[in-house]
């Protein structure tokens, strides 16, 4: 069992542009728009913001709305990124360029295609000399991140960034691994019950009990067409700032999530 608080939040996604707009969706007081976002990561220089993906600029994006809103400097978490297939646009353009005469591939697109790429851009981008972990899990990416981050923070009893992203393939990758949008959510998770958005107790139990799924259509097309989006049951909660009993199916075991306003 481990008792985390949840201090911040960062989102981007279609028609959920960022926390305050998402929110307001979870909430289901505004119908979700087909907006797209077009994140920018401001907190890369020029230099790196034009060399760095677009699945890069998705999980900067969500991490530096999470350390804004937790009012925390970047350089105090320990950051964990959590990605199904990581950067899709790099590895697409790697797997062209094997496949013709030449096997030309841009160094630039070969640093990119790495699993660990966020993380590099973040520490990068923030200067932070805190410990930074990649993670992949197939589609229950984002239930080891959580994990992870969370028993991080409990045992080292520092702030830890989470940031969970995945964006569509291209295609033909897309053909046999499809993700149904771009999606991308931060969580800094802590010790401290200062100013905490809700109280996180946090358990991974055996069985396959049947996951805590989204009531709006919509919602649940995209919790089940992107691995990063499984967070959406926590994050409806969260908005909708109500206790509530989540489970999300990890395998053969459940990581079940007690949620209490604090």
């Amino acid at each position: 069992m481990i008792d985390i608080y949840l201090a911040g939040i960062g989102l981007c996604a279609p028609g959920m542009l960022d926390w305050a707009s998402g929110s307001t969706v979870l909430r289901g007081e505004m119908p979700i728009s087909d907006e797209q976002p077009k994140p920018v990561a401001t907190l890369l220089p020029p230099a790196e913001r034009r060399r760095s993906s677009q699945a890069t600029r998705f999980a900067l994006q969500a991490g530096q709305e999470a350390i804004t809103h937790a009012g925390i400097s970047a350089t105090q978490a320990a950051v964990v990124f959590a990605s199904s297939d990581g950067d899709g646009e790099n590895l697409h353009y790697i797997l062209e360029s094997l496949a013709q005469p030449e096997h030309e591939v841009s160094p630039t697109r070969f640093h990119n295609s790495v699993h660990n790429a966020a993380a590099g851009y973040w520490n990068i981008a923030t200067g932070a000399r805190t410990p930074a972990n990649s993670i992949a899990a197939y589609d229950d990416s984002f239930v080891a991140g959580l994990l992870e981050a969370a028993v991080q923070a409990a045992a080292e009893n520092i702030p830890v960034l989470l940031v969970a992203f995945d964006l569509p393939l291209p295609t033909p990758l897309h053909e046999v691994r499809p993700t149904a949008a771009p999606f991308a959510v931060a969580l800094l998770l802590t010790t401290q019950p200062d100013n905490a958005l809700a109280h996180l107790r946090i358990s991974l139990e055996p069985g396959t009990a049947a996951g805590t799924v989204m009531s709006n259509p919509e919602l649940e097309c995209l919790r089940c067409g992107n691995p990063a989006a499984r967070a959406l049951p926590l994050l409806q909660a969260v908005a909708k700032g109500q206790a509530q009993h989540i489970v999300l199916g990890w395998g053969d075991n459940n990581l079940v999530i007690e949620l209490n306003r604090e």
